[in-house]
């Protein structure tokens, strides 16, 4: 039996129910899995990356008599930060790490006495990063290794 609308006429009965629901619900539910495959294939690499030891080298060159250099340390595969001031040039320093690492920065700060400083940095997988910074207060950054 149908039933009628305010005018008289037959309503017509729905047909069955609405599809775009599950397909929508399908669709996010591919994407998700998708995303966790994806999230899990880079885990997978990084970790494999994180266990090959790594070498950096930082080194610091120029007539600069007051410096401070900024750079990052690994201790028992925590990041840390180290700070020096030098009064003298050039100077070197190494660390080891195990683990991955992209995006450490070395910056070299030139104090009121000005100057003219280079810095490098070096790692045993062929990064190089270089910069030159001059005059007082300047700053030379070697990022990315």
């Amino acid at each position: 039996m149908c039933d009628q609308n305010v005018d008289g006429a037959p309503e017509a009965m729905p047909r069955g129910r609405r599809r775009w629901p599950w397909v929508l619900l399908v669709v996010v539910l591919a994407l998700a899995t998708g995303g966790a495959v994806a999230v899990e294939l880079v885990a997978g690499a990084l970790s494999r990356d994180g266990t090959e030891p790594r070498r950096i080298g930082y080194r610091v060159t120029g007539t600069a008599k007051d410096v401070t250099v900024t750079y990052p340390t690994w201790r028992d595969g925590d990041l840390a930060t180290a700070r020096l001031t030098l009064r003298t040039l050039p100077w070197a320093a190494e660390t080891r790490t195990r683990g991955f690492m992209n995006g450490g920065s070395f910056a070299v700060t030139l104090g009121a006495s000005g100057g003219e400083v280079a810095c490098a940095v070096t790692v045993d997988d062929g990064t190089v990063r270089t910069a030159t910074a001059s005059g007082a207060f300047a700053t030379a950054t070697c990022d990315g290794f």
